[in-house]
């Protein structure tokens, strides 16, 4: 009843982890057993510090140690249950370990003191009182997977023998399902991952619509993005911040042969130094403090898609030979796990600063650089856009209107003017920012709407024909003077109003709070 309860829950597991804690644990605790160990055939990858180095004739493939349980007589201290001791690896056809694995054949010595060929540290085996090795090839479809291996205290007898054989051949096809049911979770999660990146992407694609306007500058942009869509080349987006980077990026994947798949999105600026290669290529659980589950990893979720890096020039020098590595070679590693991975993905970078200038003063990789720059797109200021100002504002002012279930108004000309008169140091962003605010107030004042909220410097109009060279010096109190007389004359022309079109605030281009507080402190009468 026992061998058929450890079937039974070999069968049950769900990830190959699991299954080898339990076939060893299982196993060790026959009486008779003294050592019992797995071992998986997977790629070389401590060819240089092995210890069996000069015996291997196959350095890509070799056994490595994946689960352990026994308990030695002599020293009770000593953890046989360690997957990092000098056996942890065995090259292909090395050894009796490896032979097993090279032939598909396996070794069994029933008796140690009477055919000891097979032990290598035959002091051990005396020390410890080692009477038995049977060692299985782990077979599926014909194809060795890896190795079971028990040391026995008795002599092994055939009925043993029989039982051991039926659990390494059930232990191979709960391998193959473990490993089954490992992709299928893997799959779901990274099916999970992108549907959350596409929720998100749906979501900022109906903020954020398609490109407005209609400027040569523009134009350019969208031609570029038609150029370039369609190849697998890496592109560097460069612009100041709030002129839209993030959305030529997404133009750029939705045009792509990738957009079946997710646009992964990292703002690089936000990842501390301690996360960066945990948030760019994931751990394993356990990994470090606090890693409870497994992670994706951004390269992980954008493979086959496409990678956006925002703000890549925000990557700390030294860490920016990690991210050269994986776009050099295509593969990396998680946190904590020695499996490489490899990954396809395309790579969309934008940065507010130049670039160019960083790499020459020493604060950015010249070879990331050259890796990202196959393709750049500068994307101008709005100020330089002039004729996109207007179809913008149009734009988010009917999208926010109708967000916020408003009834539809409209910019005067004299506003259109005063949006276009702007320089729009934020840009886009800003110009955004200020129509929302302008939709918000327009439940209160409809079309006679206060823009200049959003505006702290003086009106380019007033500033064309104000020029200070013609004018005399003024001692400090004179300018206050001045300036007292100077909104005594606004509110006079406004007929003491403050607030709107035709208020002062407007007249002297500043905030309609600011113009009342000073009023207040300069005791102005209105």
């Amino acid at each position: 009843m026992e061998l058929q309860s450890l079937l039974l829950e070999m069968g049950e597991q769900r990830s190959t982890s699991s299954l080898f804690r339990l076939i060893v644990n299982r196993l060790f605790q026959f009486d008779e057993v003294s050592l019992v160990r797995i071992w998986l055939v997977k790629k070389g990858d401590i060819c240089s510090s092995c210890l069996m180095l000069k015996e291997c004739q196959q350095s890509h493939r070799c056994l490595h140690l994946v689960a352990s349980a026994g308990r030695s007589v002599v020293n009770k201290d000593e953890d046989w249950s360690r997957l990092d001791g000098k056996f942890s690896r065995f090259p292909m056809g090395c050894r009796k370990v490896g032979h097993i694995a090279a032939s598909g054949q396996p070794v069994i010595v029933k008796s140690v003191p009477e055919d000891s060929k097979w032990i290598i540290d035959k002091g051990w085996a005396k020390r410890e009182g080692i009477n038995g090795f049977a060692g299985h090839p782990m077979q599926f479809h014909g194809e060795v997977l890896g190795v079971l291996a028990v040391f026995t205290k008795t002599q092994i007898t055939q009925p043993v023998l029989n039982e051991l054989n039926i659990i390494t051949n059930h232990s191979a096809t709960a391998l193959a399902n473990a490993r089954a049911f490992e992709k299928i979770e893997e799959l779901t999660k990274q099916l999970k991952n992108e549907n959350k990146y596409l929720r998100e992407e749906l979501s900022e694609v109906s903020l954020h619509g398609e490109f407005v306007g209609h400027s040569a500058a523009l134009q350019r942009i969208v031609q570029q993005i038609d150029l370039v869509a369609p190849t697998e080349a890496n592109v560097l987006i460069q612009g100041e911040s709030g002129t839209g980077k993030e959305l030529v990026a997404r133009e750029l994947h939705r045009r792509s042969n990738r957009s079946s798949k997710p646009l992964i999105k990292v703002n690089c600026a936000s990842i501390p130094k301690e996360l960066f290669a945990s948030e760019f290529f994931g751990h394993a659980r356990g990994a470090f403090t606090g890693a409870h589950t497994h992670r994706e990893g951004k390269f992980g979720a954008a493979n086959n898609g496409t990678l956006f890096l925002d703000e890549v020039g925000e990557i700390p020098l030294e860490l920016q030979a990690q991210l050269l590595r994986v776009l050099q070679e295509g593969e990396y590693e998680r946190v904590g796990e020695e499996k490489v991975r490899k990954v396809n993905a395309r790579i969309i970078a934008a940065s507010n600063r130049d670039l160019l200038k960083e790499v020459k003063a020493d604060r950015f990789r010249e070879d990331l650089y050259f890796r990202l720059n196959v393709f750049p797109i500068t994307v101008p200021p709005l100020r330089e856009r002039k004729e996109d100002i207007e179809p913008l504002a149009n734009h988010f002012l009917q999208r926010s209107l109708i967000g916020m279930k408003r009834p539809v108004v409209q910019f005067s000309p004299d506003q259109l003017a005063t949006l276009s008169a702007y320089s729009w140091p934020g840009n886009i962003r800003e110009l955004q920012n200020i129509v929302e605010r302008f939709a918000i107030s327009s439940i209160s004042e409809s079309a006679q709407l206060d823009l200049t909220d959003g505006f702290t410097k003086t009106s380019p109009q007033i500033a064309r024909n104000y020029n200070l060279d013609d004018q005399p010096l003024l001692t400090e109190e004179e300018m206050v003077q001045l300036q007292v007389k100077n909104i005594e004359k606004a509110l006079n022309r406004c007929n003491g109003k403050i607030y709107g079109k035709n208020g002062a605030a407007f007249l002297l281009g500043m905030k309609p709070t600011t113009l009342a507080t000073r009023i207040k402190k300069m005791k102005i009468s209105r």
